[in-house]
């Protein structure tokens, strides 16, 4: 393997998806709203927006997509939110660790990882700004020198689970999808989007998200696991 790609929420950083989304959205409602905005009309214009990200056919930026949607629904007033947003992830969101869990583990698998010289890359969702990114993996001990690089709304340009996100970040490390080893808790934004382009997959099921229509039937097992996959890799 000359690549080891890791998922964040749910594999390196232990959570409940719902109660992560829930504390997220409270918290940021604390920030952008106002008599203007209502927290439920916050939270569904960010679900639009999200939603946008995710049919993003790789001709911008996961960051203007974002705000193109928003800037539709909210007008000019997005320009007065914008920046309460970007602002948001390096303070209010710390909040939202009280609603994960610790991982003792995660250095460990990550400096595993690197050994061979074998390049590890963040490959969270690049749904949130890259300050968001670095936020999460501060709450289980790691930085961003600890990867190449981590996937972020402002330098991707799809989302998980189309399979053109893993393709691009394999065009980035100059690597072929078989020689990389992915790392994920979801079976379909994973497992799925990953092994369909020939990457070989390990599916962490301390936090698993099951798929009905795409059920993982390859090596899986908890973080503990994973540590020995790692070690032998």
């Amino acid at each position: 393997m000359k690549a080891v790609l890791f998922d964040l929420d749910g594999t390196l950083l232990p959570m409940d998806q719902d109660q992560f989304i829930g504390a997220y959205f409270t918290e940021l409602a604390k920030v952008v709203c106002d008599e203007k905005i209502e927290p439920e009309i916050l939270k569904n214009m960010i679900w639009a927006s999200t939603k946008a990200m995710i049919k993003n056919d790789g001709t911008k930026t996961n960051k203007d997509a974002f705000w193109e949607s928003f800037r539709e629904v909210i007008g000019d007033d997005c320009e007065r939110i914008k920046p309460l947003c970007d602002g948001f992830y390096t303070t209010k969101f710390h909040n939202v660790k009280a609603v994960t869990k610790e991982n003792p583990l995660a250095k460990k698998a990550v400096q595993l990882a690197g050994e061979k010289d074998r390049k590890v890359v963040l490959s969270t969702n690049p749904l949130f700004p890259m300050d968001g990114q670095k936020t999460r993996i501060s709450w289980i001990g790691l930085t961003e020198d600890d990867f190449e690089f981590i996937t972020s709304y402002e330098t991707d340009s799809y989302c998980k689970p189309n399979p053109q996100y893993f393709v691009s970040i394999c065009e980035r490390l100059g690597v072929k999808p078989e020689e990389c080893f992915v790392v994920g808790n979801d079976e379909r934004e994973d497992m799925y989007a990953a092994s369909s382009i020939g990457m070989n997959c390990f599916l962490v099921t301390d936090c698993m998200i099951a798929c009905e229509e795409h059920p993982w039937n390859g090596e899986r097992g908890s973080f503990e696991d994973l540590i020995k996959k790692l070690e032998n890799l």
